[in-house]
């Protein structure tokens, strides 16, 4: 799913290509992408586009009349800008916005189609999509820390939990909780003033660390390749891989459809942490340590005492 960094550079692209550009028509080609009937979405049609906006994860067009158009791109939704004359077509398009210098086009490659768009007037209908997280970007200490213990969360729960902080997902949240040295299963609420310190740091320094880097990837053009697993993060999507800061491999814990990942030795005292299905096969034999593990898998325990043998 696009989080804050992707999302920042995604208007920063759209400020170059449709800010203050005249909307033509609209196409809606995917039959669940259209999330709202008033107003319905040919008021939107002929109305400049007057600013760009981020509301959590939502990508927020704002156009004449009090309008605004709201897209959530939730996992597999991406943006694209075709120049005039370029196809604009496809079997993952959900809907084709018209501009005279070219068209935006919403796609999304699942097949689960979860992706929204909502045409809203005035503020109090653009109210309704706001989840309630705050900025931290632009939050201080004090707030950040008020948010954090306002629900009895895990710390990856309370980091991706949208009514606590706005933008922030399951890659970025991985990033910043090993920078921060601690563990996705600590409470929120059980946190030191000094690891609420350094978790303050992590987040704002990650996210943007990571903007910076899309920015200068991207340069002037639109963005194409939004992806959640990127060369260079640390953790993220780096399961069974060295960690950048001890070498130690990098472990995970899979539920559902969202994989965390971790690195024990630097962020929970060498314990691995019960992955639901295969500590739940395994039980009285899931390894609690690194170390465990390494016994446990073929070749690393004969390769350890031939290494002790030197």
């Amino acid at each position: 799913m696009p989080e804050l960094p992707d999302l920042t550079v995604y208007l920063e692209a759209l400020e170059r290509h449709v800010g203050g550009r005249r909307l033509g028509r609209v196409e809606v080609r995917g039959v669940s992408v259209l999330r709202s009937v008033e107003p319905p979405l040919r008021e939107a049609e002929g109305r400049r586009v007057l600013g760009l906006r981020r509301l959590g994860k939502r990508l927020v067009l704002g156009l004449e009349d009090g309008l605004f158009l709201v897209i959530h791109l939730m996992i597999a939704g991406r943006l694209r800008w075709r120049d005039p004359g370029a196809r604009a077509g496809g079997r993952d398009v959900l809907a084709a916005f018209r501009f005279e210098n070219g068209t935006l086009l919403l796609s999304e490659a699942s097949r689960r189609k979860r992706a929204t768009l909502h045409l809203v007037r005035g503020e109090a209908g653009l109210r309704e999509h706001d989840r309630g997280g705050i900025e931290v970007m632009d939050a201080d200490p004090a707030a950040f820390r008020a948010a954090l213990a306002r629900e009895s969360h895990t710390l990856k729960r309370a980091l991706t939990d949208p009514r606590l902080f706005a933008g922030i997902g399951n890659a970025y949240s991985d990033e910043i909780l090993h920078s921060a040295r601690l563990s996705p299963t600590k409470l929120a609420q059980r946190l030191s003033d000094q690891e609420v310190g350094r978790l303050f740091d992590a987040v704002r320094a990650t996210l943007a660390e990571w903007t910076e880097r899309l920015r200068a990837e991207v340069g002037e053009r639109f963005p194409e390749k939004v992806t959640a697993f990127r060369e260079g993060m640390a953790v993220h999507g780096r399961f069974g891989e060295p960690c950048p800061v001890c070498g130690s491999p990098v472990q995970r814990i899979v539920h559902a459809e969202n994989e965390s990942n971790y690195c024990a030795t630097c962020q929970t005292g060498g314990r691995l942490l019960a992955d639901r299905a295969l500590s739940r096969l395994l039980r009285a034999d899931w390894p609690r340590t690194l170390e465990e593990l390494e016994e446990r898998l073929p070749g690393r325990a004969a390769s350890r005492r031939k290494e002790g043998a030197r």
